[in-house]
């Protein structure tokens, strides 16, 4: 074995060793928020609406995250906070995922005025700043949970249809599936059974990077009040609620920020690695 092949194997050694390891520090920081998401309001049974004592209150033995700016229970809070952000992340994101891979996949399999006159539409919604399309839809819709998951799918929309497409393009041409379309095969058949087992590992990742767009979107948007509304229990909405006693008790704005970041930062290593392991194969 030569100097510069040995070097190539070591260093895709170590390449592999260091992905596996961030995949695997992603996927315990997903399952614990997550986890904590889902597990949180079953097994914290307390009102997260109930005044429990003074405001900004600082941790006690019966409040163990003190109380918010209005005297709730912070770590009831938290602990119901999280559901309503991931369900609608994940409802976005979904949305988002199936319209993208079937206006891509079209695309790149019909690149003629089909694909032209989808990816000119895509083009349009990239010309809309995603928080102009938010306090749009805002405006006419109203503010609410529903506003914004329609806000973060169409927003998604156009990263997805080229990602989509961009790959569909790569696979088209390999020879077993020209040799599917020689045999005749077409339609929703021949997508399923030649160009989605093909892609399924870019569209694992894309799919995490979408999740985690649609995390910081939606949360955005409960910050900023144009989704879930007080009194709702919301990690985004407390983080909004909380900034004038920042100070005085800081973890009803640190706390579920972090939650925050965790979510998004997890689901970003888990896709990433998806992502490069796919470009090693």
């Amino acid at each position: 074995m030569s100097a510069a092949s040995a070097s190539r194997t070591l260093i895709s050694y170590v390449s592999r060793w260091r992905s596996g390891r961030v995949t695997k520090v992603g996927v315990v920081l997903l399952v614990a928020v997550v986890g904590l998401a889902l597990i949180g309001p079953l097994i914290n049974t307390s009102s997260p609406t109930a005044f429990l004592g003074a405001p900004l209150s600082p941790p006690s033995r019966d409040l163990l995250l003190g109380t918010d700016i209005l005297g709730r229970d912070l770590l009831s809070r938290v602990l119901h906070g999280g559901i309503t952000l991931i369900s609608l992340a994940v409802l976005a994101s979904v949305a988002g995922t199936i319209v993208g891979v079937s206006a891509g996949v079209l695309a790149g399999l019909r690149p003629g005025r089909t694909g032209q006159v989808i990816m000119r539409a895509v083009d349009l919604l990239l010309a809309f700043p995603a928080i102009v399309l938010l306090l749009v839809l805002a405006t006419g819709l109203g503010p609410g949970p529903t506003t914004v998951v329609i806000a973060a799918f169409i927003i998604q929309l156009p990263g997805a249809a080229r990602v989509y497409r961009a790959a569909t393009l790569e696979v088209a041409n390999l020879p077993y599936v020209e040799s599917a379309r020689l045999r005749g095969e077409h339609g929703l058949a021949f997508v399923v059974r030649e160009i989605l087992p093909n892609i399924a590992r870019t569209l694992a990742a894309d799919t995490g990077n979408r999740f985690t767009v649609s995390v910081l979107l939606i949360a955005s948007a409960n910050f900023l009040g144009l989704g879930l509304q007080p009194p709702a229990a919301d990690w985004g909405l407390m983080i909004s609620e909380n900034r004038p006693g920042l100070y005085q008790q800081p973890l009803g704005v640190i706390v579920p920020a972090v939650l925050i970041a965790i979510l998004a930062i997890s689901v970003n290593m888990v896709a990433d690695s998806l992502a490069r392991r796919d470009e090693s194969l």
